[in-house]
């Protein structure tokens, strides 16, 4: 009876699944075609038009997730909430485990910028979103540091994943250079995030349809906001030098911060 039901509850997370993700796409390109071409029209001042965008992004987002949760696809819980939705004028660092890591993050900051790749700008589902919100494009260095400094001067908060690309399920987490590059050279902060799924689910090796036998659950645990000075002196040294000395900072804590957040996670599922 025990398996009969599982198997059951696996089919539903199958179907709701699926209507999940159409949900999600139909949203992103209702949102491109129809509401941000609105924006356009009604609202000429770029910054609060972007604004607007962000927040309509990010309102989508918690729907998209109140629907997940409801239909039993998945849940997750945000530990120190409070400090990532006031954080201001800071870089944002998080693992990247799955497809949703964005998603969740973006819905409880609703005015966050974003670094995002070039090729997601010929994504139908999501290049509207792109522009729409003036996410920044992770293209040549030097624009996109000028770029960077401005925004972090005016009190955005940049979310940034270093790995590049969702971490590959059995291998260890290694992080590409941009974010410490960017906190060393345009004097920001950094917060910390840490994303752990309880099951294998929309990584970089699966499907949508590879639905594991229980329901995921995410963990989001938001760590300390580490001050840049405590890592780069201008007069001491030289920036390369510590941007790879905070890259090496941030790969051991995050490391070592998802061994523990494992650990802790797992402990909790068998008791």
């Amino acid at each position: 009876m025990t398996s009969l039901i599982s198997a059951i509850n696996r089919a539903w997370r199958l179907v709701m699944t699926g209507l999940c993700f159409a949900l999600f796409g139909a949203g992103g390109l209702l949102l491109s075609l129809v509401w941000f071409n609105l924006l356009l029209v009604v609202q000429r001042d770029r910054a609060k038009r972007r604004r607007l965008a962000r927040r309509s992004i990010s309102l989508s987002f918690r729907f998209f997730l109140t629907v997940t949760r409801m239909t039993g696809v998945l849940d997750y819980r945000i530990d120190n909430l409070d400090a990532l939705r006031s954080e201001r004028g800071c870089l944002v660092v998080a693992n990247h485990p799955t497809l949703i890591d964005y998603v969740i993050l973006a819905s409880v900051m609703p005015e966050t910028d974003c670094m995002v790749k070039s090729a997601l700008l010929r994504n139908p589902f999501v290049s509207g979103v792109i522009r729409a919100a003036d996410y920044l494009i992770n293209s040549e260095a030097e624009p996109l540091l000028t770029a960077c400094k401005q925004r972090l001067a005016q009190g955005d908060t940049i979310l940034i994943f270093p790995e590049g690309t969702r971490t590959r399920v059995g291998e260890a987490i290694t992080l590409q250079r941009g974010a410490a590059n960017i906190a060393v050279r345009c004097g920001s902060d950094l917060r910390m995030v840490l994303i752990h799924c309880s099951e294998k689910m929309l990584d970089k090796q699966s499907r949508w349809y590879d639905i594991p036998p229980r329901k995921p659950f995410f963990t989001v645990d938001v760590r300390e906001r580490l001050d840049i000075h405590d890592f780069y002196d201008a007069t001491e040294q030289e920036p390369a030098l510590a941007a790879r000395q905070l890259n090496r900072h941030l790969q051991h804590r995050l490391t070592s911060g998802l061994q523990t957040l494992s650990g802790i996670n797992d402990a909790s599922a068998l008791s």
